[in-house]
């Protein structure tokens, strides 16, 4: 490959890294900001994002693919080294909701322009790890449901997207809605209120809960 090649292959990828990040901020502020604002925003021309991104749902869908790759990589990275499993859960869920908290406008915004079943494909690795964490604590007796491991894991995952909505629609002030999202999803679990209070408070530094 030629130096030239190169040099347009990394300007290529500069810009669409650009791009990316640009629109992330400008949906976040305005989730019905058009190409034209984002084009403008990134400092380059309509033609160079759309050479890109075909459509604005592309895009929108290529931000969410990154979004559920950093979810993927806190939920790992939060129970990792965990053996109590309502440890590793509120671990789990504290590391998710720090990323998820700067996603839940656009995750609102995808789901009127990405389809919710395309939502829930792409979190399929990040349920299905749930779903043997939650299986490994009803095998402990450390959790109690009704419902299976896998259904469970649906449940906290459409939990977390309400909780997501309550911040948005200023429900939930977001200073306490990571805590208040390890909690719930603890007390679906079957533990009791004042133990995943404690837990989480003691995981997360903040005494009080």
């Amino acid at each position: 490959m030629s130096a030239m090649t190169t040099g347009n292959s990394s300007r290529a990828d500069a810009n669409r890294r650009r791009i990316l990040d640009v629109a992330l901020t400008e949906l976040l502020r305005d989730p019905d900001a058009s190409m034209d604002q984002i084009a403008r925003a990134a400092g380059v021309v309509r033609r160079t994002v759309y050479g890109h991104f075909p459509s604005r749902e592309a895009l929108i869908s290529t931000l969410i693919d990154e979004a559920v790759e950093a979810l993927m990589a806190a939920h790992a990275a939060g129970r990792a080294g965990v053996d109590d499993p309502a440890e590793a859960v509120a671990r789990s869920v504290l590391a998710v909701w720090e990323i998820a908290d700067g996603y839940r406008l656009l995750v609102a915004l995808a789901q009127r322009t990405v389809t919710v079943e395309g939502i829930r494909e792409r979190l399929t690795p990040v349920r299905e790890s749930c779903a043997e964490l939650l299986q490994r604590g009803l095998d402990q007796g450390t959790f109690s449901s009704p419902l299976p491991a896998p259904a469970l894991a649906y449940v906290h995952e459409q939990m977390l997207f309400a909780l997501m909505e309550t911040v948005n629609e200023g429900l939930l002030p977001a200073t306490r809605a990571g805590r208040s999202a390890a909690v719930t999803v603890l007390t679906a679990t079957g533990v009791p209120a004042s133990l995943a209070t404690a837990l989480v408070a003691r995981v997360s530094g903040r005494p009080g809960g």
